[in-house]
C-alpha cells in the first residue's frame, strides 16, 4: 500500500464490519477509526456492538470514545474528528482502517462537506414576520428573482425553506444554489481503498437475531439501568438507539423480554436495509460476500480485494 492509503470497511450493521476491519488492521500494519453514529459515544457499548476495551488497545483503535452522550454528533465534527485521526496515523507510516456503517461520516471523510452558508437571526426573525404578514408565495416570488434555482425546487408554500434560503442571499450576496455547488475537499485525504461487506438478506436476518440475543443476554439492560441510574437517561432517550429504547421499556416494564428483542430485530433490520440501500447507490466500494465463509477466509478474500486495486 502506498504511504498515504486509506482503507474502509463499511457495510450494513452485523455483516462483520468490525471483526474484519480489526483483522485487516493487523494484517496491513494499520489502526482502526471509527466510522459508526453510535460507537463514538463512550457510554455505549454492549448495544452499539462496539469492540471491547481489550480489542480497542490491539491494532490501536481510534474516535471509539471520542463524545459523551450529551454532546452532537454531526459529520461535520466527523469530518475534522476523522481528519486529526487518520494525519496522526499517516504520520507513524500507518494506514487508517476505517470501519463503520455510517454513510454520511464516510462521505464527509471521503469526499468532504460544501461550506455551510452564513446564519443572520435578525435577518430571519425580519423574513418570518414579513411571511407571515404577506404569505410565503409572496417571498417565494421574490426568491425567484435572486436564486431561481433554489426557487424552482422549493414549494412556494414552504415558508421555512423558503425564508432561509432569502436570509443567505440576504447576508452572503451570494445566493443559496451557489453555496450548495461550491466544491468540497476530503477530510481525510489520501488513495483510499473500500470494501462493502455485503450479506444475503436471510442471512443477515439471522445474524441479526443473534446478535440481538446475545446484546440482552450480555448485559445491555444492566448498561441502560446503569445509564438512567447516573442520570442520562434524556441524553440517551434522545439518541433514539436501537437496543436502549427497548431496554429502557423493558425496565420500566413497558415490554416485556420478547417484545423489547423483537422490536430491536425490527429496527435494526430497518436500520440495514437503509444502510444497504444508501451504499448501493452512494458510493464506490469492492463488495466481498460474507456469507459461508470462515473469518480467515473472508479476511484472504476481503486482502486479495485490496490487492487488485491497490492504493
Amino acid at each position: 500500500m502506498s504511504a498515504r492509503s486509506v482503507v474502509a470497511i463499511v457495510g450494513a450493521t452485523a455483516t462483520g464490519k468490525t471483526a474484519l476491519g480489526e483483522a485487516v488492521a493487523r494484517e496491513i500494519e494499520g489502526e482502526v477509526v471509527c466510522a459508526d453514529s453510535r460507537q463514538v459515544f463512550r457510554e455505549l457499548e454492549i448495544g452499539t456492538g462496539k469492540p471491547d476495551r481489550a480489542q480497542r488497545a490491539a491494532p490501536p483503535h481510534h474516535l471509539f470514545e471520542a463524545l459523551a452522550l450529551e454532546e452532537k454528533p454531526s459529520a461535520g465534527w466527523y469530518a475534522r474528528a476523522a481528519r486529526e485521526a487518520c494525519a496522526a496515523i499517516h504520520a507513524k507510516g500507518g494506514v487508517p482502517v476505517l470501519v463503520g456503517g455510517s454513510g454520511l461520516y464516510l462521505h464527509a471523510a471521503r469526499v468532504g462537506l460544501s461550506a455551510a452558508p452564513p446564519e443572520a437571526p435578525e435577518v430571519r426573525l425580519r423574513l418570518r414576520a414579513e411571511a407571515a404578514a404577506a404569505g410565503a408565495a409572496e417571498l417565494h416570488r421574490r426568491l425567484a428573482a435572486v436564486d431561481p434555482e433554489s426557487a424552482a425546487r422549493l414549494d412556494p408554500n414552504d415558508a421555512q425553506r423558503i425564508t432561509r434560503a432569502l436570509e443567505v442571499w440576504e447576508s452572503s450576496g451570494q445566493p443559496l444554489s451557489w453555496w450548495h455547488a461550491q466544491p468540497s475537499a476530503p477530510a481525510v485525504e489520501g488513495t483510499w481503498q473500500v470494501v462493502e461487506l455485503t450479506l444475503e438478506p436471510r442471512e443477515l436476518v439471522n445474524r441479526i437475531s443473534v446478535r440481538t440475543r446475545g446484546m440482552f443476554e450480555g448485559g445491555l439492560v444492566e448498561e441502560t439501568r446503569a445509564l438512567l441510574a447516573r442520570g442520562r437517561g434524556p441524553a440517551l432517550r434522545a439518541l433514539h438507539a436501537i437496543g436502549y429504547d427497548e431496554a429502557w421499556d423493558l425496565i420500566e416494564a413497558r415490554l416485556d423480554r420478547a417484545a423489547a428483542e423483537a422490536r430491536t430485530d425490527l429496527r435494526t433490520a430497518q436500520l440495514a436495509k437503509r444502510q444497504r440501500t444508501w451504499f448501493r447507490h452512494q458510493i464506490s466500494a469492492v463488495r466481498v460476500a460474507a456469507d459461508g465463509l470462515e473469518p480467515a477466509r473472508l479476511l484472504e478474500r476481503t486482502l486479495a480485494a485490496l490487492r487488485a486495486r491497490p492504493g
